[in-house]
């Protein structure tokens, strides 16, 4: 399949505005990408060790069109991978982001103190809506929530907020913490259920098109 996409990227690539990329494997389309796709508003990618910079490297390309941006880790099964290619993510990615975003989704397993380098360094960034899923491995794993108050609540950086902590099948979701969604709302940030505000690229294509 890749195959066939490669000239057809390189040929039209120029005209693609949505793309969702659920395989790692083939280098030559991820660079095609990178050269011909310069106008992608919705950009929906796995991470994966063979795809990490090439991710950044896409970012940098299609900042400038970019809306939408979701960014999975969870075809990455081992727990230490997932942990360390979350911890590069987050470390890199404020810094490359647009000056503003309509939706921004991550899906990664996250340290707190990689969750604050990304915030400062994507302090010139408006999210309008930001989602977060996070996989924890211990119930012990650092809290997030302090950092998303003092980064974006504080500073009003977003205007809706969905976070989904997930330990061995269980969620835990910011929305069902009535206590916390008052605080949220204080700063004029309206916390929405995860699972209702998350966009496809098929979802997006209907209600945009």
């Amino acid at each position: 399949m890749d195959e066939l996409l490669d000239p057809l990227i390189q040929k039209s690539g120029n005209y693609l505005e949505n793309f969702k990329r659920t395989k790692c494997n083939s280098l030559q389309l991820s660079q095609s990408l990178e050269l011909y796709c310069s106008n992608i508003k919705f950009l929906y990618v796995v991470l994966h060790f063979k795809n990490i910079n090439l991710i950044f490297k896409l970012i940098k390309n299609i900042r400038q069109n970019l809306n939408y941006l979701i960014i999975n880790s969870s075809i990455i099964c081992n727990v230490d991978g997932k942990i360390k290619f979350s911890s590069i993510l987050l470390q890199n990615l404020g810094q490359i982001l647009p000056f503003k975003l309509e939706y921004l989704n991550l899906v990664l397993a996250i340290k707190g103190s990689d969750l604050e380098v990304f915030l400062k360094n994507s302090q010139n960034t408006y999210i309008k809506k930001l989602l977060i899923r996070n996989a924890k491995y211990d119930k012990n794993n650092q809290d997030i929530l302090p950092y998303i108050k003092e980064y974006i609540m504080k500073k009003k950086r977003v205007e809706y907020l969905a976070i989904l902590d997930l330990f061995r099948g269980k969620g835990v979701d910011l929305f069902s913490l009535k206590d916390e969604v008052k605080e949220f709302q204080l700063y004029d940030i309206q916390v929405l259920d995860y699972y209702d505000s998350v966009i496809g690229v098929y979802d997006f294509i209907k209600e945009t098109y």
